[in-house]
C-alpha cells in the first residue's frame, strides 16, 4: 500500500506510516497540480493539511485511492462530494489542537489584561514606563464564555483554575451538564451585563448577523475586555472599534479577523488591541498531535476497515445506500431545520420511523439528523461519525425507533427535540426515488422542499399578511420560490415555510416582524 503525504506533517506521523510493514510512503511537498495527478495515480491514501488542493481531478485520478486525511480540521480543500461519489473515505483530526487553542484564548486574556505586549515595546524601545501600563487582575473576576463545546470547557476549566467566576451561555447544552461543569448556566444577556471578560468558542453560521455588535456592546458593562480566538466574522468589527474609542470597552485580543491577513485593519492601530496572526493551533505539540492521530486513523482503515472521524458519507453497502440515500439527505435537513428553532438547553432527540423504509438500516440516517441538528450550532468537524458521541458529551439523549405501521405516507421520518423549556417536532418523507418533503412542522400539516434559503414565519391569520411579506421582500429583490402555508383553525396562528432564490439579511428580517400580526421570522439555510 502507498501513502503520500503532499503537504509538510510532522515525521511522528511520517514515522509511523514507515514502521509499519507493507507501507510505501512518498514525501512530495509543494507539488504543481500536474505532478500531484501523476503521483495519485496509484496511491491508495492521500495525507494533506490545507496547502494542497484535492480537487475532483486528484479524486479521479487517483484510481487506486481509498482515504484521504487531513492533519487538522478544515477540509475546506477538498472535493468532498467528488470523494463520496468515488467511494473515498476523508477523514481530519477533530481533537488534536483543542488544548492549543484554549491555551492561547487564556493567554490573550492574560496578556490584555496585563498589557503584556505594550510593555514588551515599550522596554525594547529603552523606556522604563510603569505608571501608563497598569494591568488589572483575573482572580475574582467574572468570565463570560459563549459555547461550551470542546475548546470552550478547556477555556473554562483553565479560567476556575485561575480563581475566576465562570458563567457560560450554549443553548444546546442542558444546564444540569454545564453546572456539572462548575459553570453558571446564564443566557446571553446576563453574559454581557455581568462580565468582566468574554471569550468566543462558537462557529460563525454562514448569513447570520454578527454574534456581537453595537446592540451588544452598549449592553455590556463598562471597561469589560473581549477574547476571539474562534472565528472571522463573528464580531463587528467596526462597533468594537468604535466601543473600544469610546471607553466603553477597555480592550480586545484577537486571534482571528473578518479577513484574513486583516490588511489596513483599524483595529490594529488601537493600543488597546492584542493581535496575533491566526496562532490557535500553531504549537509544536498541536501539529504532532494531528500528524499522529490522522497517520493512526488511516493505518488503521487501510488494515481493518475501521472509519474514524470521517467527514463525508458513511460506510454503507452500494445496494443500501440506493435505498436509504434520499432519507440520509433528507434526516440531515430535518435536524438543521430544527436546530434553528429550538429555544434552550437540549435534553432529548428522538428520531422515528414508520412505513416500508423500516426493512433497511437506518442507521446512517439517524446519524444525519444528528449532524444536521448538531452542525447547526458547533463547527465543522461534527460528522456522521463523531455526531453521537458529541451528543453524549453535551448531555441530550438520542432515541431511535421503527414501526412498520405506515402513517399517511408510506415511509415517514419523525424527529422530536425536547429541550430545558420546549418541545418541537418535524416530519419529512421522500417521494418518488428522491423528492424530499417537509410533511409537518409542529402542529401545522405542509408540503415544502427543504433546501437553500429559507424563511419560517409565524403569524396570526389575518388579512394583509401574506401581502407584507411578499411586498417586503419583494421591495428587497429577494424572489420567492415557494411559499407553503398552513393553518390550525381560521383567525387562529398560522405557519409559512418559505423558499428563496437570496440570503434574508437581518434589515429585512427586522421589516417582515413589524406588523403585530407576525409573532417571529426566522432564517434558514439548508446546504
Amino acid at each position: 500500500m502507498k501513502i503520500l503525504i503532499s503537504d509538510n506533517l510532522s515525521n511522528k506521523g511520517t514515522d509511523l506510516f514507515r514502521a509499519e510493514e507493507g507501507m510505501e510512503v512518498v514525501v512530495k511537498t509543494g507539488m504543481p497540480k500536474e505532478e500531484l495527478l501523476r503521483e495519485i495515480k496509484d496511491c491508495d491514501a492521500l495525507v494533506v493539511r490545507s496547502e494542497t488542493l484535492v480537487d475532483k481531478d486528484v479524486i479521479e485520478a487517483g484510481k487506486k485511492l481509498r482515504v484521504v486525511g487531513r492533519a487538522g480540521i478544515g477540509v475546506d480543500n477538498i472535493d468532498l462530494e467528488s470523494a463520496s461519489k468515488k467511494g473515498v473515505v476523508v477523514m481530519n483530526t477533530p481533537e488534536g489542537n483543542v488544548v492549543t487553542t484554549a491555551e492561547h484564548a487564556i493567554s490573550m486574556m492574560l496578556s490584555l489584561a496585563r498589557n503584556i505586549p505594550l510593555a514588551n515595546a515599550s522596554i525594547k524601545e529603552g523606556k522604563w514606563e510603569k505608571k501608563g501600563l497598569m494591568g488589572v487582575e483575573v482572580y475574582n473576576k467574572t468570565l463570560g464564555v459563549i459555547g461550551l463545546g470542546r475548546i470552550g470547557r478547556i477555556v473554562a476549566g483553565r479560567a476556575r483554575g485561575l480563581g475566576m467566576k465562570v458563567i457560560a451561555y450554549d443553548p444546546f447544552i442542558s444546564v444540569d451538564v454545564v453546572r456539572e461543569l462548575g459553570v453558571e448556566p446564564v443566557d446571553l444577556n446576563e453574559i454581557f451585563q455581568r462580565s468582566d471578560f468574554i471569550t468566543l468558542h462558537v462557529p460563525k453560521v454562514s448569513g447570520a448577523k454578527k454574534f456581537i455588535g453595537k446592540e451588544e456592546f452598549d449592553r455590556m458593562k463598562n471597561g469589560v475586555r473581549i477574547i476571539n480566538c474562534a472565528r472571522g466574522g463573528l464580531i463587528d468589527e467596526e462597533a468594537l472599534c468604535d466601543a473600544i474609542k469610546q471607553k466603553k470597552v477597555a480592550g480586545a485580543a484577537l486571534d482571528v479577523f473578518e479577513k484574513e491577513p486583516p490588511g489596513d485593519n483599524p483595529l490594529l492601530k488601537l493600543k488597546e488591541v492584542v493581535c496575533t496572526p491566526h496562532l490557535g493551533a500553531s504549537t509544536h505539540e498541536a501539529q504532532e498531535n494531528v500528524a499522529v492521530d490522522i497517520a493512526q486513523q488511516i493505518i488503521d482503515f487501510l488494515k481493518t476497515g475501521k472509519i474514524r472521524n470521517a467527514v463525508n458519507a458513511p460506510s454503507v453497502d452500494a445496494e443500501t445506500l440506493e435505498k436509504i440515500g434520499p432519507y440520509i439527505s433528507l434526516g440531515e435537513k430535518l435536524g438543521r431545520l430544527l436546530a434553528h428553532l429550538v429555544e434552550g438547553g437540549v435534553k432529548r432527540l428522538a428520531v422515528k420511523y414508520s412505513g416500508e423504509i423500516v426493512k433497511y438500516n437506518l442507521k446512517p440516517v439517524t446519524l444525519s439528523v444528528i449532524r444536521g441538528f448538531l452542525g447547526h450550532f458547533l463547527k465543522e468537524d461534527v460528522n456522521m461519525v463523531n455526531a453521537p458521541s458529541i451528543a453524549r458529551e453535551r448531555g441530550i439523549e438520542v432515541q431511535e425507533s421503527q414501526t412498520s405501521l405506515a402513517h399517511d405516507f408510506a415511509s415517514l421520518v419523525h424527529v422530536e427535540v425536547a429541550t430545558d423549556s420546549e418541545e418541537r417536532l418535524i416530519q419529512g418523507t421522500v417521494m418518488g426515488k428522491a423528492d424530499a418533503r417537509v410533511v409537518r412542522l409542529d402542529d401545522y400539516i405542509i408540503e415544502a422542499v427543504p433546501g437553500g434559503n429559507m424563511l419560517v414565519i409565524s403569524n396570526h391569520d389575518a388579512p394583509g399578511v401574506i401581502g407584507h411579506i411578499g411586498m417586503t421582500l419583494g421591495r428587497h429583490n429577494i424572489n420567492i420560490a415557494g411559499f407553503h402555508l398552513s393553518r390550525i383553525t381560521p383567525s387562529g396562528r398560522a405557519l409559512a415555510l418559505i423558499s428563496v432564490d437570496s440570503p434574508v439579511e437581518d434589515n429585512v428580517l427586522d421589516e417582515l416582524t413589524k406588523p403585530k400580526n407576525i409573532i417571529f421570522a426566522k432564517r434558514v439555510y439548508l446546504p
